[in-house]
């Protein structure tokens, strides 16, 4: 578990990246060798590690932002690439490979932060300090960077409830949450989240989903409705749109009708065109590009040896090392009314991307047409 410096009287940090780079460079290699706009680094070598590639974010935004803005900030510097695909075996195998090629700092996202403890204890090891990326790992870590989790659990908590209306107190949800055994993330999402809805509205069922894995949620979410009856099932906070794509398949393989209101956080292309036909009522949308900027940006400077300063002006712990240097940003709600000033006007999607020919008609009854 691990606390903010929100809670603790530091000051919030900030990333001034413009959103809209979140557009560019989505075509860039997994190495990049030179050929950036910034100024010469030494010719570091960054190692970049992610989870997995069942969320679209990893491999369309966060890899080629990360990629991109280490060749703008170092353009004789390189990133090393590998995906773990949600194994965690994988993912251990890639952190040795990393330390065998010498890297001079890692980028790393866990599949699972108690896992890869011990691997992120021989990269410090081996002298290489290690950025742990959007989900907060175990072991000697030298900075982190992500979103609040507790504020994205709060963002999705108050639009379940603006969902549910003035008589949410007489009503029932079901709570599809990550698994915060793997990822600490999915307890700060869960522990936002339930600081709203606790004595607001009955938690009938709560589930903690393994692996983030929708074909889990979607089986849970069947047994939730077998146990409390279809009708007595008036929302779902998911906490991913992942597990809100798994919950809103088992709902209408029920024959649950009308859909209640369902959440979900990560704005993947598929969520916003749920949101768009009435699937899914919300997602939260958390701009990569700042992220991706602070983690590269850090990694840079502990590749040289530097400290990081005001790079970081937030602290976390993680159940293994305190007082973490940190950049916590801010996530957004995204529903079917503000699609166009938020992940449209960031470029993160076009509308055209949006509305494809399914979801055309849809897409013209909100407004979205270009």
């Amino acid at each position: 578990m691990f606390r903010t410096a929100a809670r603790t009287g530091l000051r919030r940090g900030t990333v001034t990246l413009a959103v809209s780079v979140v557009a560019a460079g989505l075509a860039l290699n997994a190495c990049g060798d030179g050929g950036g706009s910034g100024s010469g680094g030494g010719g570091l070598t960054i190692g970049l590690l992610l989870p997995d590639s069942r969320a679209a974010r990893w491999e369309k935004f966060d890899r080629p932002l990360i990629e991109r803005r280490v060749r703008e900030l170092c353009d004789d510097c390189r990133v090393r690439y590998g995906n773990a695909r949600g194994d965690v075996a994988a993912q251990q195998q890639q952190v040795d490979s990393m330390i065998t090629q010498g890297v001079d700092a890692l980028i790393l996202g866990p599949v699972d932060a108690k896992a890869l403890t011990s691997s992120v204890e021989e990269v410090r090891a081996a002298d290489i300090p290690v950025v742990s990326y959007d989900r907060l790992t175990n072991g000697p870590i030298s900075g982190f960077v992500s979103f609040d989790g507790e504020q994205v659990g709060r963002l999705q908590g108050t639009a379940l409830l603006k969902a549910l209306g003035p008589d949410a107190a007489r009503r029932q949800i079901v709570m599809m949450n990550g698994d915060p055994s793997a990822d600490p993330n999915a307890n700060l999402f869960k522990r936002g989240a339930l600081s709203v809805l606790r004595g607001k509205v009955r938690i009938g069922k709560s589930y903690d989903t393994e692996g983030w894995k929708p074909e889990i949620a979607n089986s849970n979410m069947s047994g939730a409705i077998a146990s409390l009856g279809a009708d007595h099932i008036n929302g779902v906070y998911a906490a991913n749109d992942g597990l809100a794509a798994g919950v809103i398949a088992s709902l209408r393989a029920n024959v649950v009708r009308p859909l209640p209101p369902v959440t979900g956080q990560d704005a993947e292309l598929s969520a916003v065109q749920r949101i768009v036909v009435g699937d899914q009522y919300m997602t939260v949308y958390k701009p990569f590009a700042p992220e991706a900027s602070a983690a590269a940006e850090m990694a840079l400077t502990l590749g040289r040896g530097e400290k990081l300063g005001k790079q970081a002006p937030d602290r976390v712990d993680s159940p293994t090392t305190r007082n973490v240097p940190a950049v916590l940003l801010d996530g957004i709600t995204v529903t079917v009314g503000n699609i166009r000033s938020t992940v449209v006007k960031d470029g993160m999607y076009t509308i055209g991307q949006i509305c494809s020919p399914r979801f055309a008609s849809a897409c013209g009854r909100a407004g979205l047409t270009t």
